[in-house]
Order: C-alpha cells, then structure tokens, then sequence
C-alpha cells in the first residue's frame, strides 16, 4: 500500500470505484449521487485511494475492467457490483437490487456489451472527472487527488 493513509472504513459508508476517464461511468456516478440514500462514496479507478483499495482487498491496482462496489457484504465487479449499489438507491431505482435474481452470466453479458462500446458512444476524457462543489464531499481523495478538487467537474 502507498503512504496516502490509514484505510478506508467501508462498513458504514460503502465505496463505489469507477473510470474516471469514462463520461458514460462519470455521469452514471452523478446520477447515481442524486439518487442514493447519501452513504456510497466514490473514488476514479485511476486514483492513488482506488490503488490502495484494490490491493487491500486482492485486487490489481491497475484493475480497470468494470466498477467495483466495496462495502460491508465484499468486493464486488461488474453486474454484481451495479446491482449492490442499488440496494443505496431510492424508489424506483432501488428495484435494481432485485436483479441479483438473474443469473450473473446474462447480468455481466449486458454490463460487458456496455463496456465494450461506452467509450465509443459516450466518449472519453484525457483525464479524471473532477467532481463538483455538491459531489466533492462524496469524494475519497488522496493529496494528489485534492489539488485538482477546485476545478468545477464538466458536464
């Protein structure tokens, strides 16, 4: 692990890591910000925090295959992982925790066709979103991540 601090307690306040650079995974986090119960925090997948994370819980540090939910119930990637989100997530948005019913081959099929082309349909930015004044206190940040914190996020 690096020296960024000691380690993020997710029992209480689940951490959802996401591609920063992805505006399809960027908007989705703002969206999901206006409709959750307010606990999930988040972090880029590029970030020094999403680093140590990954390593604390098994793994890759450069692992930017799908977002990963960690919170008290595990690690999860993938549709695993959209789905515990939704248990955070208000009426009717909260109905998405009931997916876990469908097998997780055909809920990672759709979640893989998505990150396939999300880059291609939604685009991509050079570097990591940088959230807004309303979303900041949301934010896991590192010292690096931080000096960048006073530019507005562009939507």
């Amino acid at each position: 692990m690096s020296d960024s601090g000691p380690s993020v307690d997710v029992t209480e306040t689940p951490v959802v890591l996401f591609d920063g650079v992805c505006n399809f995974c960027s908007s989705s986090v703002r969206f999901i910000h206006r409709h959750d119960d307010g606990r999930l925090r988040f972090a880029p997948l590029q970030s020094e925090v999403a680093a140590d994370l990954l390593a604390e819980h098994g793994l890759d540090s450069d692992y930017f295959d799908s977002l990963v939910y960690i919170g008290p119930e595990g690690v999860h990637t993938k549709s695993d992982g959209a789905v515990h989100i939704a248990r955070y997530m208000e009426f009717p948005y909260g109905l998405g925790w009931h997916l876990r019913y469908v097998p997780r081959l055909l809920r990672d099929a759709g979640y893989d066709g998505i990150a396939r082309i999300r880059y291609r349909v939604w685009g991509k930015k050079e570097e990591c979103m940088v959230p807004d004044a309303e979303l900041r206190d949301r934010f896991l940040a590192t010292s690096d991540d931080e000096a960048g914190a006073e530019v507005a996020a562009d939507d």
